[in-house]
């Protein structure tokens, strides 16, 4: 009898020992996770593909600095080897320049050679995806003005100058590989381009999608689409969807993106309404985005002083 009240007590001692021991790993478990909380996922490299912006934002107190460049027709009429396959010819340069206001505002501006367009952006992060899964999705607004101070003959009010683009961006990051966006727009142009035919329509709707896809840690393939919803850019008239292919590496404080697309035009107000070029005439060209990063907030200086 002694014997089984003495193997009873050790087996209910060893039950509670284990009891123990899996409420304190809970418990460190437990304690764990909640340090770890959710945080905004990054779903691309940058604040820009080859035709499209993301929904990548420049933090507060930071400064992004970018040269996007497209070059003339590799092949076709306008390429091949006397043009250096096009590297001879400039179709359009792109200087912009980003600020973080806030970690979910920016306010940008940008010059391109095409039309000598001047924008100004204003750029707002509404929701972000979570790691946790809370929020799937990243949702970024985006709106722009953009002038052509020059050409008088063709502008001859200042408000004939104005064009206007709105922009949704919705984004996703499947996992760690694949990085997907969709963005409907609507762009308004007080003299639309090209100003005759008298059937050309100063306002339309288009759709921008685009997808990377992770190579390594630092280096992705990017394809980039657009379409506007417009009677008047179509085969009728010769206009064809822009379509770029990129290849992106980041460098450190910087990001490099080398890419072939049928499209000359850089910002979107010039890209979405002028695209008349095509593959299939060796229309395409090689362009470059190069993308730096400075920080006004102080943040690596004081990481250094520690």
């Amino acid at each position: 009898m002694k014997k089984h009240i003495v193997l009873v007590a050790a087996l209910a001692l060893t039950i509670g020992a284990k009891a123990q021991e899996k409420s304190a790993a809970d418990s460190l478990m437990s304690a764990m996770s909640k340090d770890e909380k959710p945080v905004p996922v990054a779903i691309f490299k940058s604040s820009r593909l080859v035709l499209s912006q993301t929904t990548e934002m420049v933090k507060k107190n930071e400064f992004n600095f970018q040269i996007i460049h497209r070059f003339g027709d590799i092949a076709g009429a306008n390429g091949g080897g006397s043009t250096a396959f096009g590297i001879d010819r400039v179709n359009d340069v792109f200087f912009g320049f980003e600020y973080g206001v806030s970690d979910n505002f920016n306010v940008d501006l940008g010059r391109s050679t095409i039309g000598q367009l001047i924008q100004l952006e204003l750029k707002w992060a509404l929701v972000h995806q979570i790691s946790d899964g809370s929020s799937p999705l990243a949702v970024t607004l985006l709106g722009e003005a953009g002038a052509q101070p020059y050409q008088g003959a063709t502008f001859p009010t200042f408000s004939s100058r104005l064009s206007y683009f709105a922009q949704v961006i919705i984004a996703h990051k499947f996992a760690s590989a694949v990085s997907l966006q969709v963005a409907p727009s609507y762009l308004r142009q007080n003299t639309p381009f090209p100003i005759s035919p008298a059937n050309n329509e100063q306002s339309f709707f288009s759709l921008q999608a685009a997808a990377r896809i992770k190579l390594t840690n630092h280096t992705g393939f990017i394809i980039d689409y657009a379409h506007p919803f417009s009677n008047f850019r179509s085969d009728t008239y010769s206009f064809k969807d822009p379509l770029g292919f990129g290849y992106e590496v980041e460098t450190g404080g910087h990001v490099f993106t080398v890419n072939i697309t049928n499209a000359n035009s850089v910002a979107e107000m010039n890209m979405l309404s002028r695209s008349q070029q095509r593959y299939s005439r060796g229309q395409y060209r090689i362009g470059f985005t190069i993308s730096r990063m400075f920080d006004f907030s102080g943040k690596h200086k004081k990481m250094k002083e520690e």
